[in-house]
């Protein structure tokens, strides 16, 4: 799949038309979706026509930044965020599928055919809840998919079906939830798509390469945050830890070892009396607060903060058990830190693994120089 970058360069010099870009990610679509079933919804009648708008828009002299690059948007309600996306020339193609109603541990997402598979495997879920999103990156369907991420429902199906996953600080973006633990995010095959992406919804944010001669970031590796029990998966934790050891060698990121050893308070009582009405509110407070303070510490003496993205490999369509796959990402949903997951290698069940980089708040420009250049291989 070519960049989303590489599509608009082409489609605003017009040797490429929007139109012609949409027809092809379209036949793409049709011969994947019967097995993928990465999409609720496949939008072939209007794409076309928001294409066309597009040339138009280019053959009258305005620089669209993402000039004609066919997305996914998370969910059948996904135009509604998309709005920036579609001003800056994109054409969404459909609507990405999600966990279907009474189906939380059989199937990750229900597309239009069934329930979406993991790229890397049919048997396996890619992960959720940006189930469609992430399937339809990883295989090559789209370059960008909008996804929103509660818990770690962009990083997780990043993780699990390869490909770069960004959750955005909280706040920074309007979501409709309520508790303020959703945060807007992005799943791409390429880490100058996901700045892309976040120079379009920020709109002030600088580009990635205007920050090229500054020094690498210090990093410090943590496999499990103190709380994770039962501890990750040894294969998971060796994976990852080898993707930060080569990002450092890559001169991307300096690995450092703590003053003191980072050791959050499990999230999950805090985000699950957030997320149920009339719960007692206080055992929140007390969690975030906690948090708040190890991580404000820890973000003191360290800029970045690298850790697995998921204790465990995909699991089958029939559920996980007893172990969440949100144990390392929900509690940056509940601190806000912006965070991104990245393909980090294969388990030896063929499916890949994640690793995830978590920055201070505020701070998506120092996770995407991190990552500039970081490209995936397409699933499909």
């Amino acid at each position: 799949m070519v960049s989303a970058e590489r599509i608009a360069a082409a489609v605003r010099s017009r040797a490429l038309s929007a139109v012609d870009v949409v027809a092809v990610t379209l036949e793409r679509i049709r011969r994947a979706e019967p097995v993928l079933c990465a999409f609720a919804e496949v939008w072939e009648e209007a794409a076309p026509g928001w294409a066309r708008e597009v040339d138009a828009r280019v053959a009258a002299g305005e620089m669209l930044p993402l000039a004609g690059v066919p997305i996914g948007v998370k969910g059948r309600h996904g135009l509604r965020t998309a709005g920036p996306l579609l001003a800056a020339g994109c054409v969404a193609v459909g609507a990405t599928s999600v966990p279907g109603p009474g189906t939380p541990w059989q199937t990750w997402g229900l597309g239009a055919h069934g329930r979406t598979v993991n790229p890397w495997r049919a048997d396996r879920t890619p992960g959720g809840s940006s189930a469609g999103s992430a399937a339809a990156v990883a295989a090559g369907l789209v370059p960008l998919a909008t996804g929103s991420d509660g818990a770690g429902s962009v990083r997780i199906p990043a993780a699990w079906c390869g490909v770069i996953g960004l959750k955005v600080t909280n706040g920074r973006l309007p979501t409709a939830d309520r508790t303020g633990l959703t945060a807007p995010g992005v799943l791409t095959r390429h880490a100058a798509d996901a700045a892309a992406y976040w120079r379009v919804m920020d709109g002030a944010a600088p580009h990635p390469g205007t920050h090229s001669a500054a020094p690498p970031p210090s990093a410090v590796w943590s496999p499990a945050l103190g709380f994770a029990d039962p501890d990750p998966d040894p294969d998971i934790v060796a994976i990852a830890h080898a993707a930060a050891v080569r990002l450092a060698d890559s001169g991307a990121v300096r690995l450092v070892p703590p003053r003191t050893e980072l050791r959050l308070e499990d999230p999950a009582p805090a985000w699950l009396a957030l997320r149920t009405a009339g719960a007692d509110l206080a055992v929140a407070h007390r969690v975030r607060a906690a948090n708040d303070r190890s991580l404000d510490a820890f973000f003191a003496d360290a800029e970045l903060l690298l850790t697995p993205t998921t204790p465990i490999p995909p699991h089958g369509h029939e559920g996980p058990g007893e172990r969440f796959s949100t144990a390392l990402t929900w509690a940056f949903n509940l601190s806000g830190h912006p965070a991104v997951s990245v393909p980090a290698g294969f388990g030896a069940d063929g499916c890949p693994v994640g690793l995830q980089l978590v920055a201070p708040r505020g701070r998506e420009d120092l996770l995407l120089r991190t990552l500039d250049g970081t490209t995936t291989d397409c699933a499909y």
